[in-house]
């Protein structure tokens, strides 16, 4: 293999292989790797060599704001580093796709989404959206294209790299910047924005996901500028509920201080009653897997038993004496330890107390909004 052909093949870092390239932009491209265990990530290269002050501060920046932020609807950082001038991104890979691309060849199949599965995406990428903006970061490019899928159906934010974080929840930016089709009124007349432009965003996304098209589009710029001004507010389709219907109008409210925070959004009946379903959805994973832990420990302790049984009682163990049994409390012990009863929402501790290692966990995360008083165990009934 020659020095060209071993470029192509290579990517920065010795920890990763190249698998294929998976997109490419003004940044760079997307390349999609495996490290030495075979788990495949994607790696954001970036040629930092041709780069001005201003776009190594935006490369820099997004490496800033991916690692700050850890939640699970929101794609993971691994690490970054330079070599040879490029700067090498990882993250997680999400391996079903983006959500524009679920959407076209949805609407190409002459179908369209149930309201579960939009209301599931939609409350996974609120979830996310409030992580983001309780940490004062400002997306600046929330689209379809943006948002990821897992094999299992769950949604990601990804691509911070025009993300901004702001000083405080009541600073405003004033660059403008994001892709024209999701762009807010405020962003539009040149006007100070903040998270509520986000808001405008996602409301532009919950719309796509029921019509399978963007609400406002238009042959140039100014005309699709004009119809987010001005224009009539579009509705989705009649089929879907009427809170879902209105959920999605008041996302689109041109008066930015009018639409609900993403806080505000998770409150709505219509949110609450999807949140109780992941809740009760990670009840039943954890059940399950500490049933399938149990019955490991039962399987080992039946071998142990077997293995036992082959030799003579007094070479295992010495035979206890009546008084040293007690009450039967020693005899019911062996069996005790080998229990894992579920503890909490996520049966996220042991039974001695030690915590799993997790990554971000969406039962913490749901749990965590317990804060507001519908998602409370209480409410789960």
């Amino acid at each position: 293999m020659d020095r060209d052909d071993e470029s192509r093949h290579s990517v920065p870092g010795r920890a990763y292989a190249k698998i294929k390239d998976i997109g490419q932009g003004s940044y760079g491209k997307a390349v999609l790797v495996q490290d030495r265990d075979g788990k495949q990530y994607v790696m954001k290269i970036i040629d930092m060599s041709r780069m001005d002050s201003k776009h190594r501060k935006e490369a820099a920046n997004e490496v800033k704001v991916l690692s700050s932020l850890k939640h699970p609807y929101i794609i993971s950082y691994r690490e970054s580093f330079i070599e040879n001038h490029k700067l090498a991104i990882v993250m997680d890979y999400a391996d079903g796709g983006d959500l524009h691309d679920r959407i076209h060849r949805t609407r190409k199949a002459g179908k369209a989404f149930e309201q579960k599965k939009i209301a599931r995406w939609f409350t996974e990428a609120t979830l996310a959206l409030k992580h983001m903006h309780d940490k004062h970061v400002l997306h600046r490019d929330l689209k379809s294209q943006n948002l990821f899928l897992t094999s299992q159906d769950r949604l990601r934010i990804g691509d911070f790299g025009i993300s901004k974080v702001l000083e405080s929840n009541a600073a405003f930016a004033r660059t403008t910047i994001g892709t024209p089709y999701y762009l807010s009124p405020e962003i539009c007349m040149e006007k100070p924005y903040s998270f509520a432009s986000d808001i405008w965003a996602l409301g532009c996304i919950l719309h796509e996901m029921a019509a399978l098209r963007v609400p406002f589009d238009a042959g140039s710029l100014q005309s699709l500028i004009q119809k987010i001004t001005r224009g009539p507010t579009p509705v989705i389709p009649s089929t879907y509920h009427e809170d879902l219907r209105q959920l999605c109008c008041d996302l689109l409210h041109r008066e930015q201080e009018r639409r609900p925070t993403a806080a505000e959004i998770l409150q709505r009946t219509l949110i609450q009653s999807e949140i109780r379903r992941m809740l009760h959805e990670e009840q039943r994973k954890s059940a399950s897997k500490e049933n399938e832990d149990t019955r490991s420990g039962d399987r080992e302790l039946r071998r142990d038993n077997s293995r036992v049984s082959r030799r003579p009682s007094s070479e295992v163990f010495p035979m206890p004496s009546k008084s040293s049994l007690g009450s039967g409390e020693a005899s019911n012990d062996l069996s005790a330890r080998h229990r894992t009863p579920l503890q909490g929402v996520g049966g996220s501790l042991c039974e001695n107390g030690s915590a799993r290692s997790r990554k971000p966990s969406e039962s913490r995360d749901l749990r965590a909004l317990g804060k507001i008083p519908q998602l409370t165990p209480l409410h789960l009934r």
